[in-house]
Parts: C-alpha cells; structure tokens; sequence
C-alpha cells in the first residue's frame, strides 16, 4: 500500500522540482513513486503507509551506526540544546579536527565544510592555488558533487577535455577539466602529455558511483607518480569510502596516499558536513593564512 506515498509525491511535486530534493531519489529509472519516509530505527526505514523496508542505503552511505543509534541521538540532541548555529569559533570544531588528523600519517590540518561537494569543491580550488595551474583529471565513473567544473562527460577522443553534461554549466569552465578512464594507465599518461597545466587528479580510491570498483594499486601508483613528476596534487575523494572502507577509509589499505583527502556527512553520523585536510604545507595557503579562499 501506498497510498500516502503517492499522495504525497503529488503534493511536493507542486512546490518541489520533481517532487524531490535529488534526481536520484524520483524513481524515474525504476518506475512507481519515491516513498516517503517517516522514520528510522537501527537497520530498517518505515514510510508513511506503514510499510518496513531494510535500508540498505543507510543515508547513502554516513550512517555506519544505522538509524537513531542511542549515543548519536542523545549526543546530537545534548548539543542541539547549545544552539544550532553561531557564525564563529567552538570547541567542538577543534576536538573533531583533531579525532580526524590522528587517524592519518599524511594530514595536519582540516577545514570543515557544509558537504562533499563543497569539500572536493574546495580541495580543486585549493590544489589549484597551491600549484598555479588551472587543468584537472577526474575519471569516468566517479562522482565528486554538482560543482560546475565536475559536471563533465568525456569527449571523443581518448582523453579529452570535457564538455558540460547539464545545461547552466559554461563550456568555459569545463574545458579545463579532462576526463580519463578508470584504471587506464595510458589514458592517464596522454592527458599529461595533452596537458602542461595539470593542478590535480581528483579519484575515488574505491569508486563507489559505479558499482564499487576499486582502483588498482598499480593505477594509483602511477597517478603518484605523473603527479610528482609534473607538479600536481593528487586528491583521495572519500566521500563515500572514508571511515567505512576501513577505520581510515581507503587511505588505510592502499600503499599510495593523496595529498589532498576529502570527507563528507560520515563525520557527523550523517549531519550535514564535510572536510578537507592536507599537510600544513598545503593548508597553509588556505585564508586566512594565505590567499586561496574558502
């Protein structure tokens, strides 16, 4: 039954592109109506007519504890009391900071964002700043968030700068992305040789918008390599695989490390934040310490 759910949809649609806040959640690849959900609890999702579900997206992917885990609850209620937002400084800012950097060997700084896609957002334009070039790499297959330069599809040649794949984002923009296959090693090799003004490679060590596909060491190893080589930064996107693939993500079981490691609403058991982090080197050109804004 779900009655409810379909009343429902027609009445988002009405004030709601879609009848939803992501195209991924309107149903339009596999038919019916999107349920609406009333509630969570441990492993299990129940919509508006009644109806169980096990959830296996777990809010794609934060919520590691499931729904409505005790400790979570009472803590997020505990600060909630404090206020929701203030526009300055806390402490709790600096004590997750610091959970986060003594988990990795190869960060000293982290600045919190809002979400992921502001997170590798931010990471492109701090690798950008840091290295003074303007071009990036990203692979068919990975998602890193609706910024404008990662909303790309490949040309037609082997590795290409790519052309917008959604109306609103400027040519302009895109034609400084290149867009690579997947574990190609001599895809990856000839966007440097089409390119002298590479800033970054941007990767999902475990690509998990494609159906989980890790990347191989060998793979990974080369990007270090032509990142090195040619003054770029490599960046780790574990959005979706940080602090799930193991207790340090992805960066915990591959022999090759980035530069520049993005985090997203995992961090919070599913509240809407993310991180970058980087040495203090790389950090160190962020503003207010130097002049890449944020």
């Amino acid at each position: 039954m779900f009655e409810k759910s379909i009343k429902a949809y027609e009445e988002a649609c009405k004030v709601i592109p879609g009848g939803v806040d992501s195209p991924v959640r309107a149903f339009k690849s596999v038919g019916g109506t999107p349920p609406f959900i009333q509630k969570g609890e441990g492993a299990y999702l129940y919509d508006i007519d009644g109806n169980k579900y096990l959830d296996f997206v777990q809010s794609w992917g934060p919520l590691i504890f499931g729904h409505c885990d005790k400790d979570i609850e009472e803590a997020v209620i505990k600060t909630v009391k404090n206020g929701l937002s203030f526009g300055a400084p806390t402490e709790l800012e600096t004590q997750l900071a610091n959970e986060i950097v003594e988990m990795y060997d190869n960060i000293d700084k982290v600045r919190f964002v809002s979400s992921g896609t502001e997170a590798t957002m931010s990471a492109i334009r701090l690798a950008r700043g840091v290295t003074g070039k303007n071009d990036i790499i990203k692979f068919e297959g990975c998602y890193h968030g609706h910024s404008d330069s990662l909303l790309v599809q490949a040309g037609s040649g082997m590795a290409t700068f790519g052309a917008p794949s959604s109306p609103g984002v400027p040519a302009d923009l895109t034609k400084h992305t290149l867009v690579c296959e997947y574990n190609n090693i001599e895809n990856l090799k000839k966007c440097f040789e089409e390119s002298s003004d590479i800033a970054c490679i941007i990767i999902e060590p475990i690509a998990g918008n494609m159906g989980l596909v890790p990347a191989t060491e060998e793979f990974l190893a080369t990007c270090r390599e032509l990142c090195d080589k040619h003054g770029a930064l490599l960046i780790f996107d574990e959005v979706m695989s940080g602090f799930r693939a193991s207790l340090k993500g992805a960066s915990g079981i591959l022999k090759t490390q980035g530069d520049i490691i993005t985090f997203g609403k995992v961090i919070g058991a599913g509240m809407p934040v993310g991180a970058f982090a980087a040495s203090k080197e790389i950090m160190g050109h962020l503003s207010p310490e130097g002049k890449v804004y944020q």
